[in-house]
């Protein structure tokens, strides 16, 4: 096992606004036509790193990287799009494995091969000290067990705002009141939280338990619902936006790209920014960036060319 990290150069970037997005990179097994299954880079963090990166900001992923082949593919793929891993856990476990189906509506539901896996390796021996402008964390790793208390210690003494996208997956953990509990202590250290209707129903019922994590501290809560498009709530107000109307090749990463936008409104307008007519924007900007996801196979968000066209 080894790690490398350079807050050297963390602290150098800061100053151009910067993202860290924690959580899993692994690799999604993707059903193509013939039946057989192609490997794509995946994990919903890794995904919103590339969709930040692309958008143009500094942005670091913290999460373990395999050396196998697969870890290779992820490294090469996250590279190419503008993450920085230079805050990475590096080991020779193997690269996990979520098992895609895709339904004929193109929605994703997965698998998981994640024990012993470099994936979730977290640890306070690698995680780095100092402050970003913004945290993204979620999905399996605020979850699964050693790690997720690992990351949750370590993002408990940041003072930076916190996006927390649950990312529910029933597949891993099928007991809804260990699952509702592994989410509801990551509450009160987020300050935006992101998820899907499908995350809120299987978890609670209904949605009336946002009420309650805004009363707990929580700032902005954006419900994704689909071809629906989404809700933003905050104390004293809510909006929908509609989805685009397209036609959808699959949904993956399509949640993660709408985090990523997110982030980026943080990082441009500050968190205390992200209302009123800024909010709007962003929300706008999220779902058509989530349409161009969805337009094409596997987690691949747009660059900030594509995204800024008219």
């Amino acid at each position: 096992m080894c790690f490398r990290s350079d807050l050297r150069q963390t602290t150098s970037v800061q100053k151009s606004r910067v993202a860290w997005i924690a959580g899993e990179a692994l690799m999604d097994l993707i059903p193509v036509l013939d039946g057989k299954r192609v490997p794509m880079v995946g994990g919903g963090p890794a995904n919103t790193a590339k969709a930040v990166a692309r958008l143009g900001y500094p942005t670091f992923f913290l999460g373990g990287i395999s050396t196998d082949g697969y870890g290779r593919s992820i490294d090469m793929e996250l590279r190419e799009s503008g993450v920085d891993l230079s805050l990475v856990y590096r080991g020779n476990e193997p690269t996990a494995l979520a098992i895609a189906t895709i339904d004929e509506n193109g929605l994703a539901k997965y698998e998981f091969e994640l024990d012993g896996t470099a994936s979730f390796a977290f640890n306070n021996s690698w995680l780095p000290q100092g402050e970003p402008d913004v945290i993204h964390v979620g999905s399996v790793a605020t979850m699964l067990e050693p790690g997720a208390t690992e990351l949750l210690k370590w993002i408990s003494t940041k003072s930076t705002p916190v996006l927390f996208d649950p990312n529910v997956r029933p597949s891993i953990q099928s007991d809804k009141d260990i699952y509702r509990s592994a989410v509801e202590r990551w509450i009160d250290v987020a300050s935006v939280v992101k998820l899907s209707e499908d995350d809120i129903s299987w978890l609670y019922g209904d949605e009336n338990v946002l009420h309650s994590w805004l009363a707990r501290g929580v700032s902005l809560i954006i419900v994704t619902r689909g071809d629906k498009g989404l809700t933003a709530i905050s104390n004293g107000f809510s909006i929908d936006i509609p989805a685009e109307s397209i036609s959808v090749v699959d949904s993956v990463g399509a949640g993660d790209t709408i985090g990523a936008v997110i982030v980026e409104g943080v990082l441009k307008y500050g968190l205390s920014g992200l209302s009123g007519e800024n909010l709007i924007k962003v929300l706008e900007r999220a779902v058509r960036a989530a349409a161009i996801t969805c337009s094409r196979a596997g987690a691949n968000p747009p660059w900030k060319a594509e995204l800024d066209k008219p």
